[in-house]
């Protein structure tokens, strides 16, 4: 395996080999070696190890330089601006933001834990995420060549759907899916076996896992090293695909939908003429607010952009409520059961 540190940095030796601390490499066409060679730690403005996640999101520990050649830790803690080249222990989150001076969604941190890594520092700090999953590669491997399973377990859930397809509140036979159940049965469990004795990481059969959904959730990014982000450039704007729900993968767009009563839709109408509200056309530029009987019933539509979907909404208020939420959630449902 070659890591990033492994490619030439400078000019090679008389045997045409790059100097390095540990094996020797031998540079290919592809290679340049054209600059001087550079230490490791150059490529750092600050380098700190030990750092007692997840605490290193919260209060920390003391921040200590480390001597490189023995590796013992200097008395007290260290104070001052961190000097290049050099190693501390310990420190906190808050102090790596002040010596980057960046925070938030301008930072990117990479990490290989969900919870230790990805969950807390975006609930902490709301940064940008990029998890590390090894396992990526074995999944991909698996997803492509093993592909004659996923379809067909794609085409039995077809045959599933199409078994109650014409079936309504009248019909009261029910039909036989058993032979359908142990055929998906049958593919789930040599797709998983596929992966190997613990399975797929993501996946089983049609479902996620509760890790996937919270990769999903948590990791803006996610690949099988960090030295991906090698063949793209700094300024890449990283956007996820589009995911449909459920209403709208199975819905064309070429299906004509009409609501069967006029509260089945929310569609505001545009006023062409201030003084006629309710009459749709095209947008005018003083939108009106819908009114029965003298009171406003619908409030005026926004006249700008008001999307922010794509900004950083993972900020720590936003998961702070989402998980007071929850814990409440199961509180009403705790007091209901004993009810």
């Amino acid at each position: 395996m070659t890591y990033l540190f492994d490619f030439p940095h400078g000019p090679t030796d008389s045997n045409g080999y790059i100097p390095n601390n540990g094996p020797t490499i031998k540079p290919t066409g592809k290679m340049k070696n054209d600059a001087p060679w550079r230490p490791w730690k150059s490529y750092f403005d600050a380098i700190i190890v030990d750092a007692r996640k997840p605490l290193f999101f919260g209060e920390g520990t003391p921040l200590r330089k480390v001597d490189c050649e023995t590796g013992k830790l200097a008395l007290g803690s260290y104070i001052g601006q961190m000097q290049p080249n050099t190693v501390y222990c310990g420190g906190n989150s808050e102090l790596l933001s002040e010596i980057m001076g960046a925070k938030g969604k301008d930072v990117l941190y990479v990490g290989d834990h969900i919870f230790g890594d990805i969950l807390k520092s975006k609930k902490s700090h709301g940064w940008r995420t990029f998890l590390v999953v090894p396992e990526l590669a074995q999944e991909l491997h698996v997803w492509t060549d093993k592909q004659d399973l996923f379809s067909r377990l794609q085409n039995f859930d077809k045959l599933l759907a199409d078994v109650y397809r014409e079936l309504d509140s009248r019909h009261k036979e029910i039909p036989d899916i058993s032979s359908l159940q142990k055929a998906i049965k049958q593919v789930t469990h040599e797709m998983d076996m596929s992966y190997g004795m613990m399975g797929s990481l993501f996946r089983s059969g049609s479902r996620q896992t509760y890790f996937a959904s919270q990769v999903i959730r948590f990791a803006d990014l996610y690949a099988t090293s960090f030295i991906n982000l090698m063949h793209y450039p700094f300024s890449y704007f990283f956007r996820a695909p589009h995911v449909l729900m459920p209403h709208e993968s199975t819905v064309s767009h070429s299906t004509r939908f009409e609501p069967e009563s006029p509260m089945a839709t929310r569609a505001r109408a545009w006023s062409v003429d201030p003084d006629t509200p309710g009459t749709r056309g095209p947008v005018s530029q003083s939108a009106t607010i819908a009114c029965v009987d003298g009171l406003k019933i619908r409030p005026m539509l926004p006249r700008q952009i008001t999307h922010t979907h794509d900004e950083d909404d993972d900020s720590e208020e936003s998961l702070q409520s989402e998980e007071d939420s929850m814990t409440s959630t199961s509180v009403d449902a705790t007091q209901i059961a004993e009810k």
